[in-house]
């Protein structure tokens, strides 16, 4: 990926540097290498933040899919916890013996091992 972006970028100033064309009204270049930096800025957009955002939002879409009961959970809020029941949307997590949380499927950060949830929430951690 640094490279691309090293490679784009020297592009870019090399384009740049580049003198004007010696047409007749002395403006010179043609319409494509005006146009070529605003596609390369693209390009060097889309492999840098776009397609590495779509991967990452389809990966968490994913996980949350998969969620199910028994799972180890950390919520967005950082609380530890168990999954005990899933009713579509809604999950009810337990966070300690005899204590638990309804919330929103998307208000889970991330899966963990159901060991660890239970650990962190008896206070082993």
């Amino acid at each position: 990926m640094k490279k691309l972006a090293f490679l784009a970028t020297s592009a870019l100033f090399l384009l740049s540097c580049m003198p004007p064309g010696t047409g007749q009204g002395g403006a010179g270049g043609t319409p494509f290498s005006a146009i070529l930096p605003f596609v390369l800025i693209f390009a060097l957009f889309y492999f840098l933040i776009i397609r590495p955002q779509q991967r990452q939002s389809r990966e968490r879409k994913k996980m949350l899919a998969e969620v199910k009961r028994g799972d180890g959970v950390v919520t967005t809020g950082g609380i530890y916890g168990r999954v005990i029941n899933v009713d579509g949307d809604d999950l009810t997590v337990e966070i300690a013996k005899g204590i638990n949380i309804k919330m929103v499927r998307s208000g889970i950060s991330e899966k963990i091992d159901s060991g660890a949830a239970e650990g962190k929430s008896k206070g082993g951690g």
